[in-house]
């Protein structure tokens, strides 16, 4: 009777350990699911920063016209 209750506890340690051990693996795999998305978003976000300065650049050039057009027709009214 001892030994069968030896048993039992001994199977419910185990079966709790491998719960564990497969809650353990899935955290592990998401994390390098993560790691791997954001590496590769990086690359594509660096692709776009590009562009996207550029066009920044662009925006603050047409701002500077425009007001200085104003300033100008400000002047000459």
């Amino acid at each position: 009777m001892q030994d069968q209750r030896i048993e039992k506890i001994a199977a419910v340690a185990v079966n709790i350990t491998k719960v564990l051990l497969v809650i353990y693996l899935g955290f592990e795999e998401v994390f390098k699911i993560g790691k791997s998305l954001r590496e590769k978003l990086d690359v594509y976000l660096d692709d776009l920063r590009v562009p996207r300065e550029w066009a920044s650049e662009a925006y603050a050039i047409l701002k500077k016209r425009l007001a200085e057009r104003k300033v100008a027709g400000g002047i000459e009214n």
